[in-house]
């Protein structure tokens, strides 16, 4: 009993110093609200309203067939140009795209001589350059194909295939990318406290006050991991409820519950995580560097950014070994799919087996540190 008296008095220690911390306050605030609202309302990898100029030098039927081929949402209404403000407007970035149609375009068509079309493409917007690139050739080619047969070719395929859509009928990436960011903000933050929790202790000297008090480092550790773990939880719960289904108006189809148990058993292998880097680091900046080669390997391999299917097996095997991975299917199960604990046991069972291997040895490493 005094033991439990022990761990939520420390707990309550690391609340009240996080309280009176503005800055990582605030980083909580920020990460589960401004950040997961940008991410899942920027601009997809797609065209949406692309700016394209074309130069008209053949002032055909066919050239205005093309320049009335491009109009919203992909493109915005092109802007027809001379020559010279090509390469002004692609300096000062008023065009994404510009095309530039020869003279006698028209006729050599009819001829049979093959014209080229000139187009520049701004690849400094990489997703646009990519996708725009394909699409205007794409359009392009479809416009001369149906000026030169007079009608536009449509064939009817042999064999329909019938596409349905779950989950996600609209193929609504807010819808995905929400989620996405909220379980590995979940996983980066949940590290990051329970770290700096223990780097601010050693830096300002309170952590030789708790070694002289009648408490075990075990008393110690989790005590920081129980309010760090509470803190996100917390803060994750609010995000659910009030960004992403309040003002993103995102479905949630399953148990909000069940996905913070999840996280919860989560939590304790990231905090412990968090702690066992901060015995490594000797101050902030090293720990923020061991928290980079640690973490972007956990989010990028997980499941969340591509799917593990795609990824060679020895990753995949190494990567069952990492809380991470199990988070991702449990979290898009509950989510996404409306999954019960008779879906999910798995990722729970793993996730309590890879917490226990995390926290036994954070908690040796602690203990030589104290030492």
């Amino acid at each position: 009993m005094q033991s439990a008296i022990n761990i939520y008095h420390l707990g309550i220690k690391e609340l009240w110093s996080l309280a009176r911390n503005p800055v990582m306050f605030g980083l909580i605030i920020f990460i589960f609200s401004v950040a997961i609202y940008v991410t899942s309302t920027a601009v997809p990898e797609s065209l949406s309203m692309a700016t394209l100029a074309i130069v008209d030098e053949d002032d055909s039927p066919l050239s205005r067939h093309i320049v009335g081929a491009f109009y919203p949402p992909s493109f915005a209404i092109p802007k027809v140009i001379p020559l010279s403000e090509v390469d002004r407007g692609m300096d000062q970035d008023e065009f994404s795209f510009t095309m530039d149609i020869p003279k006698n375009f028209q006729r050599d068509v009819l001829a049979q001589k093959n014209p080229t079309i000139q187009l520049n493409v701004d690849a400094t917007r990489i997703s646009q350059a990519l996708v725009g690139n394909g699409q205007i050739q794409f359009i392009t080619q479809a416009e001369v194909s149906a000026f030169v047969q007079r009608y536009r070719e449509q064939t009817t395929p042999k064999v329909e295939l019938a596409t349905r859509m779950y989950f996600n009928q609209n193929l609504t990436r807010s819808w995905a990318k929400s989620v996405i960011e909220l379980i590995n903000n979940i996983t980066m933050l949940s590290i990051i406290l329970a770290g700096a929790a223990l780097i601010r202790e050693r830096e300002h000297g309170t952590l030789g006050h708790l070694l002289v008090m009648p408490v075990t480092p075990t008393e110690i550790m989790l005590g920081k991991i129980w309010s760090m773990c509470l803190v996100v939880l917390i803060a994750a719960a609010c995000s659910l409820y009030f960004l992403i289904g309040g003002i993103l108006q995102i479905p949630i189809e399953g148990s909000i519950l069940l996905f913070l148990a999840g996280a919860a058993v989560h939590l304790l292998a990231t905090t412990s995580l968090g702690i066992f880097l901060a015995t490594l680091a000797r101050s902030m900046p090293q720990f923020g560097m061991l928290l980079i080669i640690t973490l972007l390997p956990m989010q990028l391999l997980s499941g969340g950014s591509t799917p593990r299917e795609s990824m060679p097996e020895l990753v995949q095997t190494l990567m069952l070994a990492a809380p991470t991975t199990h988070f991702v299917e449990l979290g898009q199960s509950i989510l996404y799919r409306n999954a019960g604990i008779d879906i999910v046991w798995p990722s729970f069972v793993a996730l309590f087996i890879i917490s226990a291997v995390f926290f036994t040895i954070s908690l040796a490493r602690f203990r030589r540190s104290l030492q």
